[in-house]
């Protein structure tokens, strides 16, 4: 785990710049840093690093291969182990045990190629001496990050967090569409039809998933190498799929827990990071070795997650350590906290793992393993069960009928009638329910409504919110835009899980993941994100994810007599959620708010209601924060 830098460009490159956008980045990877410049002087690359495979300087990056490749790597191949030994078969050796020298010698046997084998999370660039091109690539679901700024023709700068651009001299203008989203609503953090946009105008990130190569004449081409297929399927039992899943879990644990340096796990008393840590102490039991746990907890807070947690460590031989977050610390660490995400974040849960990450760092756990994933791929959240009826009701009606029982009596705080079943909507669907109806409405009475106010008429007719908070320009500017629209037309739970996965929720989480535990130099691990897990749980049907109305059943049922009972059939859904409401009405924390809004006000964003009114103090925190 580390952090990279480049740049590639028509004219010489100042080694120093580049030097520069590592020093940024030191957090991640406070062991060593690396750089080399290729021959014509066109090309520079850095590197940080976080030792956690092969300490030895072997292992040390930039790293060349054959004299031909040089790579610049953040990142881990899981199943390097693996595929290193059938390399020895054909022929190969290697001066280092790292996976970093894997991965190059791969790239040399099979090219672009080398990504469709990888079990990793991974950002990287290679360049090819002999080509003079450089490849750059990212895994399958985001975990590592690659940001760039590429003008065709000139130059491709590069590097694993945006602050590192604007070391090298990129403009720090800020995308005005992406920024408005946020204000409307906090939960909106990237555009669902352009993976490239950030919170930047000039900033670009490389999709999941994919790889660039960038030529010699600095132009280029970019390919999608894998997507969730939702045409294979396996036809097994419900059993057969537990005795599957079990096995694939086990080995991904297993790949994700080698390390030459400590490995801990995170616990917050749920399902999945539970589920981590009990299979860890059954994998532990014949080594006698002492697990190592990090939660965060909150006092005299309702959703504390103290007694889940400890029902997971009664009679284990685990070390457990707690964080205890409260406001002055959460004031304090304010700005450091946003300085390392970069983006805006939806709430203060971010703060939350920001702590777990620094209690980790004071018990000198480097890397740590980490439950996010589950609910994407397994269908945890409650608005899932939705999606789940929906397929039923077009499938299946007497099935439909004896899940929704099943559900009314799983989850009665949802009450389950007919006349609520919209409860259980999301957020953006039913934003998009009514924007149907508005469409409606808007084709018949455009011709008329047109010449009766046309100014008014434009802004409905681009979903806009009236005017109460934005600056005039700054409205009239993003007004020429619609509103994002997370609009989901798939009509089964596996289409919708494979929405979140690919567009919609995941990628988010795991930017929160890495900048917390790359801000105190850590590792996170995720044992859910296995390919081969992943790949496999798509392949089986809605009803082995969501069954007699529990949520994640496979998971459940795979872990019956490893996790304790109490957590194997938990119903509610918490997590690291900090008494954030309590918290923002500390006065210092409220004069920030007010300054934020009066720096909006005077950046041309918001206008003098906006304070008054006082309905986007979490936004407008986030995003005076992001135009320093």
């Amino acid at each position: 785990m580390c952090g990279i830098a480049g740049i590639f460009s028509k004219k010489k490159v100042d080694l120093s710049l580049v030097k520069k956008m590592a020093d940024v980045i030191y957090h991640r990877g406070p062991d060593g840093e690396g750089y080399w410049m290729n021959n014509d002087e066109n090309l520079a690359l850095g590197h940080r690093r976080l030792s956690i495979i092969d300490l030895s300087d072997a292992a040390k990056q930039p790293m060349h291969y054959n004299g031909r490749y040089t790579l610049t790597f953040n990142g881990e191949i899981y199943n390097y182990v693996e595929l290193k030994k059938e390399l020895i078969k054909e022929g190969f050796r290697f001066n280092s045990d790292s996976d970093t020298e894997v991965l190059l010698a791969l790239y040399s046997k099979y090219g672009n190629n080398c990504l469709e084998l990888l079990d990793g999370m991974f950002a990287f660039a290679i360049y090819d001496n002999e080509k003079d091109e450089l490849f750059c690539a990212r895994d399958r679901f985001g975990e590592k990050p690659f940001f760039y700024v590429h003008i065709p023709g000139k130059h491709f700068v590069f590097g694993s967090e945006i602050k590192q651009l604007f070391e090298a001299g990129i403009s720090r203008e800020f995308n005005e569409i992406l920024l408005f989203n946020y204000l409307e609503n906090p939960y909106v953090l990237s555009n669902p039809s352009d993976e490239h946009e950030t919170f930047y105008k000039h900033v670009k990130k490389l999709p999941k998933a994919s790889y660039v190569v960038i030529n010699d004449n600095c132009e280029l081409t970019e390919q999608r190498y894998w997507k969730i297929d939702l045409r294979i399927t396996t036809k097994i039992s419900y059993h057969e799929a537990i005795v599957e899943f079990r096995r694939l879990f086990y080995e991904s644990i297993t790949r994700r827990m080698r390390s030459d340096v400590p490995v801990g796990s995170s616990l917050s008393g749920g399902l999945d990071s539970s589920s981590i840590v009990c299979v860890i102490q059954e994998l532990y039991k014949a080594k006698s070795i002492r697990q190592k746990t990090f939660s965060a907890r909150f006092k005299n807070f309702h959703r504390d997650e103290g007694k889940f947690i400890k029902y997971v460590l009664e009679g284990k031989n685990i070390d457990a350590y707690e964080t205890w977050p409260n406001e002055q610390d959460f004031i304090s660490d304010l700005g450091k906290l946003m300085f390392h995400q970069d983006e805006p974040f939806p709430t203060a849960s971010i703060y939350a793992q920001y702590c777990v990450m620094a209690e980790a760092k004071k018990q000198n756990v480097i890397v740590l393993l980490d439950g996010q994933g589950a609910d994407e791929i397994l269908a945890g959240y409650e608005f899932y069960l939705h999606h789940y009826l929906k397929e039923l009701s077009h499938t299946d009606q007497l099935k439909y009928n004896t899940e929704l029982e099943f559900m009314k009596q799983i989850h009665p705080h949802l009450q389950f009638d007919q006349s609520l079943q919209y409860k259980l909507i999301s957020d953006y669907e039913l934003s998009t329910l009514k924007t149907t109806l508005k469409d409606k409405i808007k084709t018949a009475i455009r011709p008329i409504y047109r010449k009766i106010n046309p100014a008014k008429y434009e802004r409905i007719a681009m979903k806009m919110p009236l005017n109460t908070n934005y600056n005039a320009e700054f409205f009239e500017m993003v007004a020429e835009q619609k509103l994002f629209d997370f609009n989901f037309n798939g009509n089964t739970l596996n289409n919708y899980l494979k929405y979140s996965v690919e567009t919609y929720n995941l990628e988010d989480l795991l930017r929160f993941s890495d900048r917390n535990s790359m801000a105190h130099s850590r590792e996170v691990r995720l044992p859910f994100l296995s390919t081969e897990l992943v790949e496999f749980l798509f392949t089986l049907p809605s009803s082995y994810k969501i069954k007699e109305g529990w949520t994640k059943a496979l998971l459940r049922d795979a872990m019956i007599g490893i996790l304790p009972k109490e957590i194997e059939r938990r119903v509610d859904k918490v997590g690291y959620e900090p008494p954030q409401a309590n918290w923002m009405k500390n006065r210092v924390l409220q004069d920030q708010v007010q300054e934020s809004y009066i720096k909006l006000q005077k950046e041309g964003i918001l206008n003098s209601e906006a304070l008054k009114n006082r309905k986007l103090d979490w936004q407008a925190l986030n995003v005076a924060a992001l135009l320093h």
